[in-house]
């Protein structure tokens, strides 16, 4: 980001709405640095709901020492995106909306706080019998890939994809919401910090260690409640 001094975060942000948002309706500031979660590489999310535009947009700019991403909306395309997020249980725009610092507002971010509160509150649609039924199968399948192989090139895709699985059936099945990348272990410590850690620790032995025995356990752990293992008998499709 070249020399430019690095302003404060909400300054940055209010100067940043400021200048290229001057009749917007509202703006957050949102992300790491409202969470106090920054890091070295760290930028300033920006949702700003403006109703002169048309169709909303995402950009990333680099203003006032700051990597900036900006996500723009009118006052309704941002319903598409929690609705989208609610679908996928990963709630990345209401959580956004609802985190975020007010930069702006016009009177319009006390009901849409409000929507992507309600959003939250209510947790991604449960999964049914029948498709925690198909999770089990395929987290088994990943398993028993993973335990049946001898390349450690494949095992590291394996235990990539098992880690995937895993933790999707986790939060999915208690109701909670998922994410992808570091939301993955926070979405996790949000539901049980304990079983966080065995997950950590488990892939860790794995990758570190190559010993498969704490991941093979804890997919066993995770899996008995909901009928353990599941390879005979399953179909899919069948009529």
């Amino acid at each position: 980001m070249g020399t430019t001094k690095r302003l404060e975060p909400l300054k940055a942000a209010k100067l940043f709405v400021d200048k290229h948002f001057p009749y917007c309706q509202g703006a957050v500031l949102a992300g790491s640095v409202v969470r106090g979660q920054e890091t070295i590489t760290s930028d300033l999310d920006i949702v700003v709901f403006d109703k002169g535009i048309h169709t909303s947009y995402r950009e990333s700019l680099i203003e006032f020492g700051w990597a900036i991403e900006i996500f723009v909306h009118n006052l309704t395309s941002y319903k598409h995106f929690f609705d989208r997020d609610y679908h996928n249980a990963k709630p990345s725009m209401p959580r956004m909306v609802w985190e975020g610092i007010i930069l702006k507002d016009e009177g319009i971010l006390e009901s849409i706080k409000k929507e992507a509160k309600s959003l939250l509150d209510k947790g991604p649609e449960r999964w049914t019998k029948e498709l925690l039924t198909i999770k089990r199968y395929f987290i088994t399948d990943a398993l028993d890939d993973f335990i049946g192989s001898t390349k450690r090139g494949e095992e590291l895709f394996i235990a990539n994809t098992l880690a995937e699985l895993l933790q999707e059936f986790v939060l999915r099945a208690n109701g909670c919401w998922i994410g992808s990348s570091k939301w993955i272990i926070r979405a996790l410590k949000e539901y049980d910090e304990a079983l966080a850690e065995k997950f950590v620790e488990a892939f860790e032995d794995y990758y570190r260690l190559g010993e498969k025995d704490k991941v093979i356990h804890l997919c066993d752990m995770v899996l008995k409640p909901y009928g353990g293992r599941l390879f005979e008998g399953f179909s899919l499709g069948k009529e």
